[in-house]
């Protein structure tokens, strides 16, 4: 099983997987409005670097500490690995059954310093470690870290209390991370993460405001881990009432766990219609929101609540079972951390912000989609299976409902 996982995570380590040979949302005909940068994706943002390290090993029944393991770390590094400088910053917890960690800090100084990591629920001490450890490595200075680590979690499909996350693990996302394409989907903190009643995972998008609101950019990466499929939105259409496919269900014998209990069988397939696993909006999404506008840390507070208005977008409701925790920065103003003296700023005027509002919405909608969109088909411990979204269906529905748009690229 460790040679299994050791050899994934060989091919796994950059976030700048180009060729996942998935389309995404736009290149399916879904409408989406806004611009999107070069690449659709939070690297848009210059300097922004991100990196998976992905762990699938395993299979059949749950044995804890041995597996299956779907699990793994995704790392968002702001102005890339070759510095340390702080970034303004904010976060926003929309419902907080969940964990991020460092952020009274971000709050209390308005800056986030270090790498943003997310993960799973049971992991995030190893991880947060680590990231100390990490940096430590790379010569920064600091008599203290804060770092920012966040989680879902991914118990359905994961030993989840094996605690396979390693600091190689986080060390490897972390040296691995790049800018350019991010490999979506199943990979890194998301492997094995489920949205909307699917299979989910990673997803990313980014926007460009128009020259006259700036030409900002703003990019948003989503760890995407909750909600019902019944609920699900997409472009509009009520994509959740509309797919009787089976989504999440028992592909052997019934799962060991109990909260598990009910769980439909993959092999009855017509009593899937319409039917969701138990406790459906059990699950969490974690939202990184960056941008190159110059914006203090009130006005990326004000930034990173309208990720919720992305998520309401979708059909979500932020459940009680449900960590929707948000974090936002601005790698304009370098240095600003630097000195004793005086530091001169720059900030866009509060009335100029409406457009990095929509811009913030817009790719947050276009990030949960390519989530799931991206995310394959998994069978994972005690032989539960989340299915992928049907790209085919998808289609159909939004012809339907005369939604379906000429397909486009990113």
């Amino acid at each position: 099983m460790k040679s299994l996982a050791l050899a994934l995570l060989a091919i796994t380590l950059a976030g700048s997987l180009s060729a996942q040979g998935k389309p995404r949302a736009r290149e399916l005909g879904i409408p989406f409005d806004g611009t999107p940068g070069a690449l659709n994706a939070i690297t848009d943002v210059v300097g922004v670097e991100v990196g998976h390290t992905t762990l699938i090993s395993g299979a059949g029944r749950l044995e804890r500490g041995k597996g299956p393991v779907r699990t793994g770390v995704t790392a968002i590094i702001p102005r890339g690995k070759g510095s340390f400088d702080p970034v303004f910053g904010a976060w926003f917890s929309l419902n907080g059954n969940g964990e991020m960690t460092g952020t009274t800090w971000i709050e209390e100084s308005g800056f986030l310093e270090g790498p943003i990591l997310i993960t799973n629920t049971h992991s995030v001490g190893v991880v947060r470690d680590e990231v100390i450890a990490w940096s430590l490595r790379r010569n920064a200075e600091f008599m203290w870290a804060l770092p920012v680590v966040a989680e879902t979690y991914d118990g359905l499909l994961n030993d989840i209390n094996g605690f396979h996350v390693k600091p190689e693990h986080v060390a490897a996302a972390l040296d691995g991370a790049a800018s350019g394409p991010v490999a979506e989907g199943s990979v890194g903190g998301g492997t094995g993460m489920l949205c909307n009643g699917f299979k989910g995972g990673i997803g990313t998008s980014s926007r460009v405001v128009s020259e006259r609101a700036g030409g900002y950019t703003v990019g948003v990466l989503v760890q995407c881990n909750y909600g019902s499929r019944q609920g699900l939105r997409i472009a509009g259409v009520p994509m959740g009432l509309e797919l009787t496919e089976p989504a999440i269900c028992a592909a052997g014998a019934p799962p060991s766990q109990t909260f598990l209990t009910g769980l439909p069988e993959c092999a009855k397939r017509q009593s899937l219609q319409g039917a969701d696993r138990p406790h459906p909006e059990l699950g969490s999404i974690i939202i990184v929101v960056a941008t190159d506008a110059p914006l203090l840390p009130h006005q990326l507070q004000r930034i990173v609540k309208r990720a919720s208005l992305g998520i309401g977008r979708q059909g979500g409701i932020a459940s009680n079972g449900s960590g929707d925790i948000f974090v936002a920065f601005s790698t304009a103003n370098p240095r600003a951390a630097e000195g004793e003296g005086i530091v001169a700023l720059t900030m866009l005027p509060n009335d100029r912000m409406d457009a990095l509002f929509a811009a913030t919405i817009q790719a947050t909608e276009e990030a949960i989609t390519n989530a799931m969109l991206a995310a394959e088909t998994m069978t994972g411990a005690d032989d539960v299976r989340a299915y992928a979204i049907p790209h085919d269906r998808v289609r159909e529905i939004l012809r339907k409902y005369n939604r379906l748009a000429p397909a486009s690229g990113r």
